[in-house]
C-alpha cells in the first residue's frame, strides 16, 4: 500500500514528507493505522546520529487502530485501539522468564539494523529499502509492527493521549513505581522535569509519596512540576542543592532519587542528596562513558544505584494500567500535549528541541486525526 511518511535521508537534515510503500504484515505482525505520534528527544538523537540506518522513518511513540492482522496474531483484532511499544519481548529468554521483559534482547539486534523483529523491513520506495526506527516507525500514516508491540486499550481511551504512553510516560512512571519502588509517605527527588521527569513526578504522586522535590534549571519547568505533583521545587543554580534538600528532609536526604537528565553530574548530585539506605534510579541517556560518585564510606551507607530501561515496565500490563489511571482521572495526559501538528509540519517539532528556553514538559504530538470532525465521526473513520 501507498502512504505518506516522514523520511530521514541525511544526518541532521530535516525529515522529508514522501509517499512510500508499506508491505502487508507477516504471520505474527499487525497493520496499524497511526492516529498520533509523540515527538521524543530520542527522535532528535536518532536524527543527529551517524549510526542511524538511512533512509529511515523515525517515530517510536505512537497509537492507532488495528486494520489487519497476520494469521498467527491472537491478542488484537481489526478495530482495536492500541498503543505501540518499542520493546516487544520474546517471552522465553532468561530475562523474560525472570520477569524482566524490559531487558529482553530479542528486538535490539534487528532494531540496530533498522528492521522489524522478524529481521527485515516492510518499507520501500521505488525498489529502495527504507529502514524502521525502534521496530515501529510511527511518523507515517500506517505501521506494520510485531504483535508484541501492540497493547490493546480501552475503547474510551483517546488516541493522542494514548500515544504518550508508549515511551515518556511509561518510562518516568515506571522508574518510580517499578524500578525505585517508591512507598507511600516517602520522600522523592526528581532531577530533570522534561518529558520523562515530569511523569516520574506523577508516578511519585500516584505512589503516595508525601514529599516530592523537583530539581531543574528551568524556572518554567519547576512551575509546571507543581501542577503535576511536586510539593517543593529547587533550582540548583540558586544555592547548595544538598543543603536545601536536607533542610527539607530532617537533615538526612530523600529516600528515593530519580535522575532523568542524562547528565552524570546530576546523577552524582542525586547520590549525594539521598539518605543512607536510599535508592537512586537513572533513566537519562548518558552521552559520556564514565560516572563519578562520592565513594566515601560506601559500604556503610547501604545505598542502591541502578539504571532503568523503559521504566522497568511490562508493556502489556503497565501501559494498560496507565490508560486506566488516565480514564480514572489520576494520571494527567491532556496537560502533556504541548501542541499538535500535521505530519507535514513535523520538522517544527524538531526545531523546538533547539530552543533552550522552550517548554519541554510534555510532547509535541503529530496527529493524523481530523480535528474538524466530532468524536463520533472520528471513531467511525478510525475503525474503517
Amino acid at each position: 500500500m501507498k502512504m505518506k511518511a516522514a523520511v530521514l535521508r541525511e544526518v541532521g537534515k530535516p525529515l522529508q514528507i514522501e509517499t512510500i510503500d508499506l508491505a502487508p504484515p507477516k504471520s505474527n505482525e499487525v497493520l496499524v493505522k497511526i492516529a498520533a505520534s509523540g515527538v521524543c528527544h530520542s527522535d532528535l538523537i536518532a536524527q543527529e546520529s551517524p549510526g542511524t540506518p538511512k533512509p529511515v522513518v523515525l517515530g517510536h511513540e505512537g497509537a492507532g487502530v488495528v486494520v489487519e492482522v497476520g494469521e498467527n496474531v491472537k491478542s488484537v483484532k481489526p478495530g482495536d485501539k492500541v498503543t505501540l511499544s518499542w520493546i516487544p519481548y520474546c517471552g522465553v529468554c532468561v530475562y523474560c522468564t525472570n520477569g524482566q521483559v524490559h531487558l529482553c534482547e530479542s528486538a535490539f539486534g534487528p532494531m540496530e539494523k533498522g528492521f522489524l523483529p522478524e529481521g527485515s523491513s516492510r518499507l520501500s520506495k521505488d525498489g529502495e529499502m527504507i529502514y524502521h526506527d525502534s521496530v515501529l516507525s510511527t511518523f507515517a500514516e500506517y505501521a506494520v509492527v510485531d504483535e508484541m508491540s501492540c497493547v490493546k486499550l480501552p475503547d474510551a481511551m483517546p488516541l493522542e493521549q494514548a500515544a504518550l504512553l508508549g515511551c515518556g510516560v511509561a518510562t518516568g512512571y515506571g522508574a518510580v513505581v517499578n524500578a525505585a519502588k517508591v512507598t507511600p509517605g516517602s520522600s522523592v527527588a526528581v532531577f530533570g522535569c522534561g518529558g520523562v521527569g515530569i511523569n516520574a513526578i506523577q508516578g511519585a504522586r500516584i505512589a503516595g509519596a508525601s514529599k516530592i522535590i523537583a530539581v531543574d534549571m528551568k524556572p518554567q519547568n519547576l512551575e509546571a512540576a507543581k501542577k503535576f505533583g511536586a510539593t517543593h521545587v529547587v533550582n540548583p543554580a540558586d544555592g547548595n542543592l544538598e543543603e536545601v534538600v536536607k533542610s527539607l528532609t530532617d537533615g538526612v536526604g530523600v529516600q528515593f532519587a530519580i535522575d532523568a537528565t542524562g547528565n552524570t553530574k546530576a546523577t552524582a548530585s542525586a547520590w549525594d542528596i539521598t539518605r543512607k539506605g536510599g535508592v537512586v534510579v537513572v533513566v537519562g541517556f548518558y552521552t559520556t562513558k564514565e560516572l563519578t560518585i562520592n565513594a566515601e564510606l560506601f559500604h556503610r551507607r547501604g545505598k542502591t544505584l541502578k539504571g532503568s530501561s523503559y521504566g522497568d515496565i511490562n508493556p502489556l500490563r503497565d501501559i494498560r494500567n496507565l490508560a486506566q489511571l488516565y480514564l480514572d482521572g489520576k494520571l494527567m495526559l491532556d496537560e502533556l500535549i504541548l501542541n499538535t501538528l500535521p505530519l507535514e509540519d513535523i520538522n517544527k517539532a524538531f526545531d523546538g528541541f533547539h530552543d533552550c528556553c522552550g517548554v519541554n514538559v510534555g510532547r509535541t504530538v503529530v496527529s493524523f486525526q481530523d480535528h474538524s470532525k466530532n468524536e463520533d465521526e472520528q471513531e467511525l473513520t478510525e475503525t474503517v
